[in-house]
């Protein structure tokens, strides 16, 4: 179909575009900026008048809680909760149950996920089978069946000699390793940061030191072995710094922040909260202040929803008992650019976080609207407002730590390959006669 978005702002941070520009599209693909190609013919019109058309969002951190935890989510109501959040393109996790170690269950993730047709899936792999930090998997069949980094998600890897190995494998091949530092025997039982509202409520406490000395140990063997490390989800103020030298000294290493910890700390659990029971858990304000300065100096390389929906039941627990995790798909890109306003950061930077950088991380040429691109596009009103409500998210998780809170920002249309996925119902309304708006 050739669609013609008109009168928008266009924001392409790969590009750096800020400026209106209309899109055309010709086959699913963006065909021209600016100015219509030769004999197009639209079939439908988009008029983004007042709004701000951008790449689809790209998250490197979404469970899709299939296969094996269904009751949890399903990849249908995760993959609509992706669209209306205007993310077009997400990693999923390897900690699935079964976990992501064998050809066939990628494979058949990844065929459910394009009959859907909403949004791409780049799956990650396990490092070991069934997470166990025994094993190394068969990375090369995984890679064939389309993952792109291996990881072992939340679970520990004890044995340094299976991780100096995994390393060493994956260095010889080329492919990433995604690892999330914590020290499992200083962090054993903990629920909160290791700080004053840990003590004062009583909480099972996790301090700074299991995430440094994880983060020192992973950066140590990716010195030795050249692998392509990547950093998941970063959360103290040390580790920006270890990470920020390491840059200096040249090793390949990238990392990523969950959007919940560039906006709250320790303070916001409250009295007992379980919506802000997460992992890495929510750290002092000097850590979140430092979070915010990696993102601007690009310490950090991109902000994930770190989206991890749990039922209601498993949160209605006391604090060190619910289970950890929060939706977030909806609220990245309205938490993004709460972000950028506070932070005065320009949009073209701001919305990088969220489009071509994690696309690299990933290795796949998406997140920017290039001529010849996929038109994987995210049309959005930067004036609206909405609250956050159970009600009003389209994912089977309803647990967030900013329920309640008043947003800014609506995505009105999101597109994946030229097709429009998700509009909001008063826009679509506004599809019905395309060739007369």
């Amino acid at each position: 179909m050739n669609i013609h978005i008109k009168n928008g702002r266009l924001i392409d941070p790969k590009n750096k575009i800020d400026a209106q520009q209309d899109v055309f599209i010709v086959d699913r693909r963006i065909a021209a900026i600016g100015k219509a190609p030769q004999g197009f013919v639209a079939e439908q019109v988009i008029d983004a008048s007042g709004l701000i058309v951008m790449p689809g969002l790209v998250d490197v951190a979404a469970r899709l809680r299939e296969p094996g935890y269904e009751y949890r989510a399903t990849l249908e109501s995760e993959m609509t909760a992706a669209v209306a959040g205007g993310v077009t393109s997400l990693s999923c996790p390897p900690d699935t149950d079964p976990p992501l170690d064998e050809p066939g269950l990628v494979e058949m993730l990844k065929y459910r996920a394009r009959s859907l047709n909403q949004a791409r899936v780049f799956p990650l792999g396990a490092l070991t089978y069934g997470l166990k930090g025994t094993e190394l998997t068969e990375m090369i069949e995984l890679t064939e069946a389309g993952c792109k980094a291996f990881s072992q998600a939340d679970a520990p890897l004890t044995d340094t000699r299976v991780l100096l190995r995994a390393m060493q494998y994956a260095a010889t091949f080329g492919y990433r390793v995604w690892l999330r530092p914590q020290d499992s025997f200083l962090a054993r039982n903990g629920v909160a940061h290791d700080g004053e509202v840990a003590t004062r409520l009583g909480l099972p406490p996790i301090p700074v030191v299991a995430e440094t000395t994880a983060l020192a140990t992973a950066l140590q063997l990716a010195g030795e072995t050249g692998v392509k490390l990547h950093i998941c989800r970063i959360s103290s103020a040390a580790a920006v710094e270890m990470i920020r030298s390491a840059k200096r000294e040249g090793l390949a290493v990238t990392c990523d922040v969950s959007m919940n910890h560039v906006h709250l700390t320790e303070m916001d659990i409250g009295f007992f909260d379980a919506n802000c029971h997460l992992v890495p858990p929510l750290r002092s304000l000097r850590d979140r202040d430092a979070l915010r300065a990696g993102l601007k100096d690009g310490t950090i390389d991109a902000i994930c929803s770190n989206h991890s929906p749990v039922d209601e039941d498993a949160k209605q627990l006391p604090f060190a008992e619910a289970e950890d995790g929060a939706t977030g798909l909806e609220l990245l890109l309205p938490l993004v650019l709460k972000w950028a306003e506070q932070e005065r950061v320009p949009l073209l930077d701001a919305l990088a976080q969220v489009t071509i950088s994690p696309a690299l991380l990933l290795g796949q040429k998406i997140g920017h609207l290039s001529v010849g691109a996929h038109a994987d596009i995210c049309v959005y009103d930067p004036k609206s407002t909405w609250k956050v409500e159970p009600a009003a998210l389209k994912s089977q998780g309803k647990n967030t730590p900013f329920n309640g809170y008043e947003m800014q920002g609506k995505v009105r249309y999101t597109l994946l390959d030229g097709q429009i996925v998700f509009a909001s119902i008063r826009y679509a309304n506004c599809l019905l006669n395309p060739l007369q708006q």
